[in-house]
């Protein structure tokens, strides 16, 4: 049930009013309200009630309280964007220091951290790439190489930024082919976008021979940050060849991921790509910090957004990072790496077919119940479906695209091996309920407030609205 379909008229929720009232008298008459917003009235108890129960829906990654506290302290969260410079100089430390963090775990020269989303990242890097060709009278570059297995804004933003698509295939064991690579390559290379480790849940092997092979032709590396929390204090991108980086912060530093935002893209270039980095970037002289702006960097790509980015995803990764340290922050790879070779050494013991038997996982390993499907009619997306009976959020489906029938699965660093366990008995039980009562599994679930969408009917007549009824 919605809240607003819990509110009834003068139900009155004093413990959330507003202090006190504020006199404002210099609003124009005609920009006041005639009436009333139209917000659900509701107890205290009401709203208690109902956020804790959507609460307990939520089964993402968990993000420390302590980032969300120190993030909205009144004087990060009241600062206007456009207040001077002088009067923000904590707020800008905090930026310059999370730049100065970035750079070093992926072993960058330089860090911009206004891109708002990954998809903005991504965006910024393929046409800071784009303008560093351009800077050189270098038009013959029209081509952007994707391995089949990357994601699929890969290929989107190529486009969006210019350029022709070319697929580079993959090979059984998940690595990109190198002769396939080699003959791509040329003079129309303008570069490769790849993610390390890639989509399907392996890293590549071949990566620095790879890099060759495309700086050789002229070509540039971009990398999509996606996957870092696997690599994270590891090894770093810089130290594989790449020239440009977008990071999600919102997967990896500490901000929830999901529901359409928010979102932080920050992205990081090489000794090649930092002048065309987007604006402003936190800048540092002697002890005061400063924005650096299209004045000082006069080949950026330009803004990306009004002011700085998302200011408070931002702040959440910085208290993260400072909290974890460099040796928190090797922690979350090994942590991460071990709980999806677990969960996947143990479903393999129990019958379930691995997309890559011969490869260790890296964070995440793709899962494929083809040949389940193909005996019993039920999919991977029944079997999803049925998780979330058990109190897992589903993994990803039917991504990569590779891989038929399959799952996506991720458990991060932050789970425990008895929830590990727990997941690994609840897979086992689907598959015991698929043989028997293979009907309870393709009609899941059955226990959430919204039951098995009509998905093609939702895609097409989206209902994002509430309107009172009469």
């Amino acid at each position: 049930m919605l809240i607003f379909e819990q509110s009834q008229t003068n139900r009155r929720n004093p413990s959330q009013a507003p202090l006190a009232k504020a006199e404002v008298k210099e609003i124009p008459e005609k920009f006041l309200r005639k009436k009333r917003p139209r917000l659900p009235e509701v107890s205290e108890m009401q709203a208690v009630r109902h956020y804790t129960k959507l609460s307990q829906l939520n089964f993402m990654k968990y993000n420390p309280r302590a980032c969300n506290k120190l993030a909205m302290l009144p004087n990060l969260l009241g600062r206007h964007p456009y207040a001077p410079e002088s009067t923000g100089q904590g707020f800008l430390a905090c930026l310059y220091e999370l730049q100065e963090m970035l750079k070093d775990v992926t072993g960058m020269k330089a860090c911009s951290l206004t891109p708002l989303a990954g998809a903005q990242g991504e965006f910024a890097g393929v046409a800071m790439i784009r303008k560093y060709h351009e800077s050189r009278g270098d038009k013959a570059r029209t081509e952007i190489l994707v391995p089949d297995a990357a994601h699929g804004t890969n290929p989107a933003t190529a486009v969006m930024c210019g350029y022709t698509v070319r697929e580079i295939p993959t090979d059984a064991n998940g690595d990109v082919e190198i002769e396939a690579l080699k003959a791509a390559v040329g003079p129309q290379t303008a570069g490769l976008m790849l993610t390390n480790p890639s989509t399907l849940g392996v890293f590549e092997r071949k990566i620095q021979e790879i890099a060759r092979i495309v700086h050789d032709a002229g070509g540039l590396l971009y990398y999509d940050g996606a996957n870092l929390n696997a690599i994270l204090g590891r090894v770093k991108p810089g130290d594989m060849g790449f020239d440009v980086i977008h990071m999600n912060l919102h997967k990896t530093f500490s901000t929830p991921h999901g529901g359409g935002g928010p979102g932080a893209g920050p992205v990081a270039a090489g000794a090649r790509l930092e002048p065309f980095l987007p604006v402003p970037i936190v800048g540092k002289v002697q002890d005061k910090y400063l924005w650096e702006t299209e004045k000082t960097r006069p080949q950026t790509i330009g803004r990306l957004s009004a002011n700085m980015g998302n200011a408070g995803v931002l702040l959440r990764a910085y208290v993260y990072a400072r909290l974890l340290g460099r040796e928190g922050m090797h922690r979350v790879a090994e942590f991460s790496t071990l709980n999806a070779n677990y969960i996947m050494a143990e479903l393999a013991k129990r019958g379930f077919d691995m997309a890559f038997p011969k490869r260790r996982a890296t964070h995440e390993f793709v899962l494929t119940f083809k040949k389940l499907k193909d005996e019993t009619g039920v999919s991977a997306m029944d079997v999803a479906k049925r998780l979330l009976d058990k109190g897992f959020h589903a993994p990803t489906t039917y991504f990569p695209l590779l891989v038929p029938e399959c799952h996506l699965i991720e458990p991060t660093e932050t789970e425990a091996k008895d929830e590990l366990d727990r997941f690994i008995a609840a897979m086992e039980e689907i598959a015991r309920e698929v043989r028997s009562s293979p009907d309870v599994v393709k009609g899941a679930p059955h226990t959430l407030p919204v039951k098995r969408l009509d998905d093609v009917r939702a895609a097409r007549e989206l209902n994002l609205t509430w309107k009172p009824a009469g």
